[in-house]
């Protein structure tokens, strides 16, 4: 059996890793705010929405073709 993956399968995989790099930088941001906020009762700061965007998801995916593509 071939391990060549069609050019769907490569692109679905980087959707993926698009939308787990976006989710993760998310929480970071999320995280940072809520530990700025315990600590800063008085002044708080809003909690990032954690909204992952389908446009978001395909422009990081584009990059990171890119990077596939380079020779």
């Amino acid at each position: 059996m071939s391990d060549t993956k069609s050019g769907y399968e490569i692109r679905a995989n980087l959707l993926v890793q698009a939308q787990d790099l976006i989710e993760r930088n998310i929480d970071r941001k999320v995280n940072q705010v809520m530990d700025y906020n315990h600590n800063n009762q008085e002044t708080p700061k809003t909690v990032p929405a954690r909204q992952v965007k389908a446009a978001d998801v395909i422009g990081i995916a584009k990059e990171l073709y890119a990077f596939v593509e380079e020779k």
